[in-house]
């Protein structure tokens, strides 16, 4: 008789880490998420091409309602998002370990900046890092004029806009969708981070209508964002090509860059979404470093030294500062304001952008303390928006003074041809720059797009998980409203369903601001049995009671008395002091 090896009895299996410990839909509801999102985006289509001028002047009507009326609901929001980061960071909070005491972060940190970076500002800032510093060189409060009159400002408010304050209120909302996921179980959506601390009767309803929302916010933001980076791409392709932008070149360009990002979607974020974030941030290196090098260097250290100290010295009054004389009283249009062309209109794009942006930053940061994710998420990319802006929007000022203003012509003809101008400056590098610069451009936005996929899928399939099949049918779907808004009603539709998209925002704030008392009340009140359950539902071992959602875990254990007995193993209902949140 031949002998058995003691390893003969390990079995291996694959368990999901975290295990599922949330609300399972009702059919009815799961049917309303899944159904009428799409019947109410085609809808907006329809409105919107048929009667372009009347969508756009409800919609300012609403802009200049939510910018006359609630400029300082914004700015305390924007102010409760810091504080609660700092909060998390200081308190003994930050030693709570995303996905339990166990758990280690699944990406390298180079891997995990590009991937947040790219998901969250790095379309956005490709963007504006010349536009607002050009737009606003003339014309900014709070920071006092230097002997270079107010282009210090606008540096200033650049980096404002785009740093610390915006990552924190992407931070906040993605360590409140973290901690419900990866510790407690819960699926990794809105209404399920949001709702356990409205009462019972209101629970299912609200749950839906916060769902509701959040998918409708990820494709209207995606799609009008893939319209206007087509029409970004195809001004970077004029100015090394030739070719003119028009229809047919969007169309191409839509096809072309919704074609990459759904093979990144279909190969999964270590394959595909992971490796473009690397190139993007090697590519953004590279750019910065040879503007900085080939540009005007000793203007560049010196503004750069010059306005992170004038940033510094001017944050809080900047955070504080609500336009207040604007506000009492009443405005005829958002344009009256300088709050609604900037800080208000700056902050709902990123409470719009929130719900995808922070999905994927919380879907990709399990392993990370609380303390460890809010540095890497606010700090590290605020330091890096401010040297990208620093390199880039300093450039660009220096260039327009030399040409005469003609960086701002250019601005004020196409707001997405100011970096292609700038580079077009840079001596001996200038022509090769154009072509790093239409690249990064297009990675930029797989890498956007893709996120909002994956996000997307979590949303509308939860606590199923999503194929890549899937994510490329919503890549596909997204593509095709990008496609309608441009074919059929060109640049003014995008640009009034993107206005429109961002002035959702408004109810959405108040949906995050109930998320974010909800994960301070469940950290406040996080007890042993807490601990026990974070334990619970990450514990990778088959013989643990409950089902999972999320990463796969390989184990080899020895095979258990109730599975060789046939016996059903992960039946038994969670203990009342468990199931608690």
């Amino acid at each position: 008789m031949k002998k058995t090896d003691a390893s003969a009895a390990a079995t291996t299996e694959a368990v999901t880490v975290p295990r599922f410990r949330g609300r399972n839909l009702p059919a009815l509801d799961r049917a309303v998420i899944t159904v009428l999102p799409p019947l109410l985006i085609i809808a907006v289509l329809v409105v919107v091409t048929m009667n372009p001028d009347g969508a756009a002047e409800a919609i300012s009507t609403a802009r200049t309602f939510v910018t006359g009326k609630f400029t300082w609901l914004f700015i305390i929001y924007s102010l409760v998002a810091v504080a609660v980061c700092v909060w998390l960071v200081l308190s003994r909070i930050g030693k709570v370990r995303l996905g339990g005491s166990d758990a280690r972060p699944e990406h390298g940190k180079f891997a995990w900046y590009s991937m947040l970076f790219a998901c969250g500002q790095g379309i956005g800032l490709i963007f504006w890092s010349v536009a607002e510093p050009i737009l606003l060189r003339d014309d900014n409060p709070v920071v006092p004029e230097g002997q270079d009159g107010a282009a210090e400002g606008a540096m200033v408010w650049s980096y404002f806009h785009w740093g610390f304050t915006a990552w924190a209120m992407y931070c906040v909302v993605a360590v409140c969708l973290a901690y419900s996921h990866h510790n407690l179980g819960k699926t990794l959506t809105f209404r399920e981070a949001t709702v356990d601390i409205l009462p019972k009767w209101s629970q299912r309803g609200a749950g839906v209508v916060v769902e509701l929302l959040a998918i409708m916010a990820t494709v209207l933001g995606l799609a009008t964002s893939f319209g206007f980076a087509a029409l970004q791409f195809s001004s970077g392709l004029a100015s090394f090509t030739g070719i003119s932008p028009s229809s047919g070149v969007w169309l191409l360009v839509i096809l072309g860059l919704a074609g990459l990002t759904a093979a990144s979607a279909f190969f999964g974020i270590n394959k595909g979404m992971k490796r473009i974030s690397e190139l993007n941030s090697v590519l953004s290196i590279v750019l910065l470093v040879a503007v900085f090098v080939f540009g005007p260097t000793i203007f560049l250290i010196s503004n750069i030294t010059q306005t992170f100290g004038s940033f510094f010295a001017n944050f809080m009054a900047m955070s504080f500062w609500t336009d207040a004389g604007t506000a009492g009283q009443d405005i005829s249009t958002w344009q009256d304001s300088w709050n609604g062309w900037w800080t208000v209109f700056i902050w709902c794009w990123v409470i719009a952008f929130s719900p995808f942006v922070a999905g994927f930053i919380a879907r990709i940061s399990r392993g990370r303390t609380i303390r460890e994710f809010v540095i890497g998420v606010t700090v590290i990319p605020s330091l890096i928006v401010m040297g990208w802006i620093g390199v880039i929007g300093s450039a660009a000022l220096h260039y327009d003074d030399r040409s005469d203003r003609g960086i701002s012509a250019a601005v004020a003809a196409d707001t997405s041809s100011g970096l292609f101008v700038m580079l077009e400056s840079v001596p001996v590098i200038g022509s090769l720059l154009l072509v790093v610069a239409t690249v990064l451009v297009a990675t930029y936005y797989v890498t956007s797009l893709d996120a909002g996929a994956h996000a997307l899928a979590e949303f509308v399939s939860a606590p199923r998980r999503a194929g890549p099949f899937f994510r490329v049918v919503l890549v596909a779907s997204i593509a095709a409203v990008a496609v309608t808004l441009l074919t059929l009603g060109g640049t003014a539709v995008v640009d009034t369903v993107q206005t429109g998209t961002i002035i959702g925002a408004f109810p959405f704030s108040f949906v995050i601001l109930l998320m974010i008392a909800n994960l301070v009340r469940r950290l406040l009140t996080r007890t042993p049995d807490t601990v026990r359950l974070e334990r619970e539902v990450n514990d990778p071992s088959p013989d643990v009671s409950g089902t999972g959602d999320s990463t796969v875990v390989e184990r080899t254990a020895p095979e258990l008395p109730e599975r060789r007995a046939g016996i059903a193993v992960g039946a038994e209902p969670v203990p009342e002091a468990l199931a608690r949140p």
